[in-house]
């Protein structure tokens, strides 16, 4: 089972009861799709970063969910028939990995504390290339040929 992150946005007009059922209507709907739901966070009503639908607040709402790969598909769609729902998405969370590799010298216990970003980059570099020499080129200081002054034009 994978763990996915639900959020979406509910009309800021939808009140009280209301807005109780359709968080459980669609709680309900995961659970009845074998999800397994570890928590739901309503973190209520707040601006919008830009208008939808002439309306620049929305009630939102975020489900941390484990359930199988068909599972988020399916709750989308569920999702986007409800007119109630203003926007709505979800994410699949990776677990992170440590990509420290040890070493066998320098190792010490207290490397393990950086961040995974900073090993991949000094562990899986690729080797770099010898750097490009141009050729030496040498300019003359003196004219190789002479160079003959242009005939002045007689003006009249």
């Amino acid at each position: 089972m994978n763990k996915y992150e639900l959020m979406y946005i509910l009309d800021p007009l939808v009140e009280g009861e209301e807005r109780k059922e359709l968080i459980e209507h669609f709680t309900k709907l995961l659970t009845d799709n074998g999800a397994v739901i570890e928590k739901v966070d309503e973190w209520g009503k707040r601006r919008l970063a830009y208008p939808i639908n002439f309306k620049n607040d929305g009630y939102y709402v975020l489900v941390n969910f484990s359930a199988g790969s068909d599972v988020p598909k399916e709750i989308e769609r569920n999702l986007k028939i409800s007119d109630k729902v203003m926007r709505s998405m979800v994410v699949k969370i990776e677990e992170k990995k440590s990509g420290i590799k040890p070493r066998a010298q320098g190792f010490r216990p207290s490397a393990m504390v950086f961040d995974a970003q900073v090993s991949r980059d000094r562990d899986d570099r690729p080797e770099r290339a010898a750097p490009i020499v141009a050729p030496a080129v040498t300019i003359p200081t003196e004219p190789t040929a002479p160079v003959e002054a242009a005939p002045a034009s007689e003006a009249e």
